[in-house]
């Protein structure tokens, strides 16, 4: 049984649109900690974390929203993780939109070079996050989070200088892709980055794909950060995100991924990011969300209880 902390993270201002704050109230409404627990698990609240004041930052390109209120999240998110990370228990991130990663994985990266161990990270999203600040065509920051755990340059205002450890690409896993910009696209294939679109999963399916990847973990003694995000499902099942792309997941195709990262043992930490509640309806993606959380932790399919909506 694993002795698990919450770590709320109501932060919006990367998404460009208003809802993803009330994620973490969402998680603990639908009765996250409860679920976990019933599995057996030690599972404490510690509440949401708060910003830094990092004072007024200068954009380096005009089109860039909400730098300073990103930057102070990511500084304060990365503080968190990299002393979580140093602890006995196992943090899940309630999120929160998806720049909330900029501070949970380089921190968790940092930890990791303190003790010697190669940090992994599995990117559940219909987006490969791999844009740069001067590449996002949107200007919006939760577009970027995985190009600056990468190390891509351009980055030193988020920290106030430059990462303490950044994640080796080859050792990032991109799936459920059917969403990337153009030059992030170019990006993302001058990398390392082992990225598999929905055709991937189509053709030769999920558990095949994830079995290749938490092997090479295995094999190099890593540590798994998961990072999940709600526009990894389709959206028919999962409406309540502000960042809808048609064809993603299926519910069998997301709990089989969850069931198979149960059984390897592997995972370290998780994100839970972009649920917007706002967008819901009657709570189906926030308990969607907290069913993948359970399939994670243990729940089996003959566990499953059945519920009216």
């Amino acid at each position: 049984m694993a002795n698990i902390v919450l770590l709320g993270a109501p932060i919006e201002a990367g998404a460009g649109r208003r809802g993803c704050a009330m994620g973490p109230a969402a998680y603990r409404t639908a009765g996250l900690a409860e679920d976990l627990r019933a599995l057996g698990h030690t599972v404490t609240d510690l509440g949401d974390a708060v910003p830094d004041d990092t004072g007024p930052i200068e954009a380096p390109f005009s089109h860039l929203k909400a730098l300073p209120t990103v930057a102070g999240w990511t500084r304060s998110l990365h503080r968190h993780a990299q002393d979580l990370a140093r602890g006995p228990a196992l943090p899940i991130y309630m999120g929160g939109d998806h720049a909330l990663s900029m501070g949970t994985v380089t921190g968790h990266a940092a930890a990791a070079a303190e003790l010697g161990r190669p940090q992994f990270v599995l990117w559940l999203d219909a987006h490969a996050d791999f844009n740069t600040l001067e590449s996002s065509p949107s200007g919006n920051l939760h577009g970027t989070p995985l190009a600056f755990a990468c190390g891509q340059e351009g980055f030193d205002s988020m920290l106030g200088g430059p990462l303490p450890a950044s994640i080796d690409p080859h050792n990032v896993c991109i799936i459920g892709l059917r969403s990337v910009d153009g030059v992030e696209r170019d990006l993302l294939r001058a990398s390392d980055v082992t990225a598999h679109d929905m055709r991937a999963i189509d053709e030769h399916g999920i558990a095949t794909l994830l079995k290749e990847f938490l092997n090479r973990v295995a094999a190099a003694n890593g540590l798994l950060h998961v990072s999940l995000d709600v526009d990894f499902i389709d959206p028919e099942i999962a409406p309540a995100v502000g960042t809808t792309v048609p064809g993603g997941a299926t519910f069998r195709e997301a709990h089989l991924a969850m069931e198979i990262l149960h059984d390897s043992g592997l995972v370290s930490s998780l994100d839970l990011v972009e649920l917007n509640p706002f967008l819901d309806i009657r709570g189906l993606t926030a308990r969607l969300m907290l069913d993948l959380t359970a399939s994670l932790f243990g729940r089996q399919v003959l566990d499953r209880p059945t519920r009216s909506y």
